[in-house]
């Protein structure tokens, strides 16, 4: 009995062991590599839909506080290792009005730049950005059985790198804004889908983002399905743009 006893309380101890060893492991990787992300709004449409899954790289503008699990709790400290995001990185980083609430957007503008929107045309230092009429980005929802037609840009960003945005009016509240001076250590992020993002336009609800708060750059679409549990097997293993 005392045997049998024994045997038991050793496979539970080494199975408690195995999990605590694999949540350990689990919580390394997402600290330091790559963690999952889930697309929750259209704010980045027509590049990133809802219901994608991403893997965003931890690595590439290194770690502050906010790499890790639970971080808004962790002191500040002067991130570690990576370099600064270039501009048109697609990053995923904590609202600076509320670090609770994880953020994906297009950075826009760099430390020191002048940023403004006017009819809907983005200037990035009194220069108008390059901005293309393309094919209308197209969407089925299957869980209406309805199709919709969105207007489709494709925007150049002065140092050539080209992402597609929606924009169905160039009259709308944030169509029109004042001359933003983004500030030393932060940075102007915007939604690809210009209409329906609340990003750095908003001043009061995201406004500049803090270098420490960004969490990593978004890489790679490794899962997609639609609200009516409808598989995207062409986004499968896609890179971000």
């Amino acid at each position: 009995m005392h045997s049998r006893t024994s045997y038991w309380t050793k496979e539970i101890f080494e199975t408690i062991r195995t999990i605590v060893v694999a949540v350990l492991l689990a919580m390394v990787f997402r600290s330091f590599f790559f963690e999952p992300f889930h697309i929750p709004s259209g704010s980045m449409k027509g590049g990133l839909l809802v219901g994608d899954y991403l893997f965003v790289n931890k690595s590439t503008y290194g770690y502050s506080r906010y790499s890790f699990p639970f971080g808004r709790f962790l002191p500040e400290f002067e991130r570690i290792a990576g370099h600064t995001p270039a501009r048109g990185d697609v990053v995923v980083f904590r609202k600076p009005t509320d670090v609770s609430i994880d953020y994906i957007k297009r950075v826009i503008g760099l430390p020191g730049d002048r940023i403004q929107v006017m009819h809907g045309v983005l200037f990035i230092n009194g220069v108008a950005i390059k901005k293309e009429r393309v094919d209308d980005f197209v969407e089925y929802d299957d869980s209406t059985n309805t199709t919709t037609r969105t207007a489709q840009f494709k925007e150049t960003l002065p140092e050539g790198k080209s992402y597609y945005v929606l924009d169905t009016t160039s009259t709308g509240q944030a169509d029109f804004t004042p001359e933003y001076i983004v500030p030393e250590g932060h940075y102007f992020c915007m939604g690809d889908n210009r209409d329906n993002s609340v990003d750095s336009r908003y001043t009061d609800l995201v406004g500049y983002v803090p270098y420490e708060n960004l969490i990593g750059h978004a890489k790679m679409i490794i899962f997609s399905g639609t609200e009516g549990f409808s598989l995207r097997t062409d986004r499968f293993f896609k890179w971000v743009e």
